[in-house]
């Protein structure tokens, strides 16, 4: 089965158009399997990503992260020797490398130590948005609300 049936997501979900667009934008662009690549959770908001980049440079990749994307880019100086070849094991090419973030997840930093790229990742949930619990006829939730808008 390869089509997907998002009928009954808009029927009973507002605002989850995005992550429809989403499952249909993965199910026709097939990932690149270059360069190979783990993605690691290390703890509850905490994520890892580790790609293998054998042959590349740390002045070679560029990593860039505009709101919910991250693109990892690498490009391949040309070398000035000519090479002949008895097996070519090492890719060693050009890739363009897109990730979708969920919200409020961000690069905090990024390493590069022997061939292997490592970009870690935290979701930072603001405080606004976090679940609070309101109480029934209580005039604590007034004073509250006044409180942070007086801030």
């Amino acid at each position: 089965m390869r089509t997907f049936d998002l009928a009954p997501l808009y029927r009973s979900a507002i605002g989850f158009d995005r992550l429809a667009n989403l499952l249909e934008s993965q199910r026709a662009d097939a990932q690149p399997s270059y360069p190979p690549y783990n993605i690691e959770l290390v703890s509850e908001d905490k994520y890892r990503i580790v790609m293998a980049l054998a042959g590349f440079d740390r002045s070679e990749v560029e990593i860039i992260t505009e709101r919910d994307s991250l693109q990892i880019t690498g490009r391949k100086q040309k070398e000035d020797t000519q090479r002949t070849y008895l097996h070519r094991g090492i890719a060693a090419r050009d890739f363009e490398q897109r990730f979708q973030l969920a919200n409020h997840v961000k690069v905090t930093t990024a390493s590069f130590d022997n061939g292997m790229l490592t970009i870690e990742l935290v979701r930072e949930v603001p405080e606004a948005l976090k679940p609070r619990r309101i109480v029934i006829d209580g005039s604590d939730n007034v004073q509250a609300l006044e409180q942070r808008q007086a801030a």
